[in-house]
């Protein structure tokens, strides 16, 4: 992670959707392109791949954003009836038109910002119905946008209120009836759990995960944000592609990620807008682990997916340094979603996802300059996107 190769004076050549040929600017005679961009003075990257969002959703949490203002912790919005349920009752109220329309925006407007692809869950709709809602929107969003979309099913991520007496009911619900639906759909690619204190047990996830593994949904979990279960051994077991949040993290669950091709992600744009701990990185990347970044977007504890900013809080409050952080944010990020074979670094063959940086001198200069814009240029699957 501390490598991040560099050509000085380079061309890139692409054609169609793919990354043909790389060099030095001495070897590219010959080549005859259709469109040139002359990059002089800039820095081109492979996109940013966000490996945890939530950008389907409905509306937003402000009020909630103000009570957190004036002393109200997360725990106690979410008792009173706030965060993931209160995004629950929104969305089940929203139109699959609308609800489209919004994420799309969303979207949109993080491939602006350098995003090239993307894993997006469900979790707020909490019931079969609203929960396959949001997999079909997902599944548009899909087959509209040139970005790469990872859909996760993440209906295990708060307990709606008419089952807060009989939680298993609701988990029996997710294992024998929405889990074979969205499997029969094909409309899901990986199962998630939050599994937390007040939300599902590490034997909830259990049962969840070994569930989805049969209808050959991959294993996702969110994990050790508030308080360390043991599941990330749990995790490990299941083959999960990736662990996320990590904010608490003990030698136990080093020890355990050591052992396995389980991606820890760390989400300090959450930390950052919730006021929590940061996942200890240094711990992560010292013990020779690997690590990957995302911004967790959603509308209570990240209403952002500015990578920028995640690359940059990365290197500022988990003392990553530029090449773990730029690492991490791509070829990392990639490998959280399955899609390292073909996304997340300049590679002959892989898809043509550049972003290409305004004039700088170095890229230290990406998360240096924390607040503002470095993007000039995005290039997804080959086409140049205006700005």
């Amino acid at each position: 992670m501390k490598t991040l190769p560099v050509i000085e004076n380079a061309y890139l050549y692409i054609q169609d959707d793919t990354i043909v040929e790389f060099g030095t600017m001495d070897f590219c005679e010959g080549i005859d392109a259709e469109t040139e961009i002359d990059a002089s003075g800039k820095i081109v990257l492979p996109s940013w791949c966000d490996s945890h969002t939530h950008i389907v959703y409905a509306g937003n949490r402000v009020p909630e954003f103000v009570d957190r203002i004036n002393g109200l912790s997360y725990a106690e919005i979410a008792n009173r009836g706030g965060g993931i349920l209160n995004s629950a009752l929104q969305l089940q109220d929203t139109s699959e038109d609308e609800l489209y329309e919004q994420s799309m925006r969303r979207l949109n407007e993080i491939i602006t910002m350098g995003t090239g692809a993307v894993e997006i869950k469900t979790g707020y709709g909490l019931t079969v119905e609203a929960e396959l809602k949001m997999l079909k929107v997902i599944r548009r969003i899909k087959q509209d946008t040139l970005a790469k979309i990872a859909p996760t099913l993440l209906a295990a991520h708060a307990i709606p209120t008419e089952f807060k007496d009989n939680k298993q009911d609701y988990i029996d619900k997710i294992i024998n009836e929405l889990i074979p639906k969205a499997s029969a759909l094909r409309i899901a690619k990986y199962i998630d759990v939050f599994c937390e204190d007040g939300y599902f047990s590490v034997e909830d996830t259990e049962a969840i995960l070994k569930a989805g593994k049969k209808h050959k949904l991959i294993p996702k979990i969110h994990v050790n944000q508030f308080n360390i279960l043991g599941g990330v051994k749990l995790g490990v077991e299941y083959k999960a592609l990736s662990v996320d949040h990590l904010e608490e993290l003990d030698k136990k669950d080093i020890e355990a990620l050591k052992c396995s091709n389980t991606m820890p992600v760390a989400l300090p744009a959450c930390s950052y807008f919730l006021g929590i701990p940061y996942t200890p990185a240094r711990k992560i990347i010292d013990a020779g682990l690997p690590l990957a970044i995302a911004t967790d977007y959603n509308p209570g504890s990240t209403p952002s997916g500015n990578m920028n900013f995640v690359v940059s809080t990365a290197c500022i409050k988990l003392k990553m340094t530029p090449e773990e952080a730029i690492n991490a944010a791509t070829v990392n990020g990639a490998y959280a979603m399955g899609f390292s074979n073909m996304y997340g670094s300049i590679t002959r063959g892989k898809k043509a996802n550049i972003i290409i940086t305004k004039p700088m001198d170095s890229y230290a200069q990406i998360p240096y300059e924390f607040a503002h814009d470095p993007i000039d240029t995005v290039i997804i699957n080959g086409q140049v996107l205006v700005k």
